[in-house]
């Protein structure tokens, strides 16, 4: 068997108020064991925001105000290799040379996935996904841009609050859209070369066909007037 790894990436802020919707329905992230180096984080590493059952009823500023929220910048961090930081160890490097490691990781494992797609860019995604897989989905995928992120009124103010707490996640996303769409406008190109290469085949093939068609006419004229010939 071949496996391949694949993600989907999402505009940050959007996956951010998202994700403080979720919780405060009530989700909570009790059984992810965040393992690393073969070792699940102390308390002291991974403190919890909240002290009850779940963290449901939070409001958007108790959210971004946990220092130890795993919402922030999550998405480079679920993609980088956190043993080269020392996992949730936060006192083996200083911060910023320990953000530098976890983006630059996180921009090197993106780059090697054999196909990462964006949820801004739902067809662009499906287009990428089946010529790189060779497969195709039975039904278009629809761009739903109404979600519960969506429906989130927030000032300018939260606005770069959420993008600060995020920063690493924001570079990563311009990151990983840029190379999103070279990657789709190398595949279109090789499309069209392919179309423009069978149009050519097909042109030959039919000129081939013309030219021999041609050639028996002549071939038939010239021994219907022998025939003539012979009998007059």
């Amino acid at each position: 068997r071949n496996f391949y790894y694949i993600t989907i990436l999402r505009d940050p802020v959007s996956r951010y108020l998202s994700e403080w919707r979720h919780v405060q329905r009530g989700a909570t992230w009790k059984a992810s064991l965040h393992v690393c180096d073969g070792r699940s984080p102390t308390t002291e590493e991974l403190p919890s925001c909240y002290t009850g059952d779940d963290w449901s009823g939070c409001s958007l500023q108790e959210f971004m105000d946990c220092p130890y929220n795993l919402a922030n910048n999550r998405q480079v961090r679920m993609l980088s290799d956190l043993s080269l930081v020392g996992c949730y160890n936060l006192s083996v490097m200083p911060e910023e040379q320990r953000n530098k490691v976890l983006l630059d990781s996180a921009k090197e494992n993106l780059k090697r996935m054999a196909f990462f797609g964006l949820t801004e860019f739902q067809r662009k995604t499906q287009y990428l996904f089946e010529k790189t897989f060779n497969m195709n989905f039975i039904s278009p995928f629809t761009q739903y841009n109404s979600t519960r992120a969506s429906s989130v009124e927030i000032d300018e103010q939260t606005q770069q609050r959420i993008e600060a707490l995020n920063f690493l996640d924001m570079e990563l996303y311009d990151y990983a859209k840029d190379l999103f769409l070279q990657r789709y406008q190398y595949m279109r190109q090789k499309e069209h070369q392919e179309a423009r290469r069978k149009r050519q085949e097909q042109r030959k093939i039919l000129r081939a066909k013309q030219a021999h068609r041609r050639e028996q006419g002549e071939n038939s004229s010239s021994t219907d007037y022998i025939g003539n010939v012979e009998r007059w």
